[in-house]
């Protein structure tokens, strides 16, 4: 008896512990959408930079470049979408550096993550960005003369520089890009849907379609 009572008990556990993990991941999947599918992390990985709410229900996915002039040419736009719909919408930054010698910009923007000043820095970056990332006459040391307007600590900042951490995680972003077939930058997904043709427009229209999707009231 004591054996039947112990195994009927054994079923019960399971059985709830496989219908709570199920009723959890349909739940997490209503409430996120496509980061709860299992190739989430092939657009966002645990070192990925995001702003906007954790709770919000639609992502934006960009794989960005900062020696890109579309890149910083969208950033304030995407900006003015988020602040249209506080709390809805989350962007996370993938790195694609294709111009020649980006992954130098790249390592200088993760290394002010350490100094807690990655979106600062990044918009010194898009600001300054004509000085010294001219396709001309590409010039990258100029850079410095404007990162301390980020409030960084430069000395730091270049020994920030050394953590090897740093090209695994480009390396991975670039892996992701090829993944998801990205071969110029910026490049926008939605919720994990890309954006087919490119534009301010066609970028809204996706956007505002994911928050029609998952913001239905």
């Amino acid at each position: 008896m004591k054996y039947l009572i112990f195994a009927v008990s054994s079923l019960v556990l399971i059985f709830v512990f496989v219908f709570g993990s199920s009723y959890y991941k349909g739940q997490q999947a209503e409430k996120f959408g496509f980061m709860a599918k299992e190739n989430a992390a092939t657009f966002v990985r645990e070192h990925s930079q995001a702003l906007g709410s954790a709770e919000a229900k639609v992502y934006i996915v960009e794989f960005m470049d900062p020696a890109c002039e579309t890149c910083a040419a969208f950033a304030p736009f995407v900006k003015q979408m988020m602040a249209a719909n506080p709390g809805k919408i989350r962007l996370v930054l993938r790195y694609a550096p294709f111009h020649d010698g980006a992954d130098y910009f790249v390592t200088i923007l993760e290394a002010s993550k350490k100094q807690g000043k990655y979106w600062e820095t990044l918009d010194i970056m898009f600001k300054s960005q004509p000085y010294w990332a001219s396709h001309a006459n590409p010039q990258p040391q100029r850079i410095w003369q404007f990162l301390p307007q980020a409030g960084l600590d430069i000395e730091q900042l270049k020994k920030d520089m050394d953590d090897p951490a740093i090209a695994k995680r480009i390396e991975q972003d670039l892996a992701d890009a090829k993944t998801l077939q990205v071969h110029k930058t910026p490049g926008y997904f939605v919720n994990g849907k890309p954006l087919q043709t490119f534009g301010y427009q066609q970028l809204q229209e996706l956007v505002q379609s994911e928050l029609r999707a998952m913001y239905p009231n």
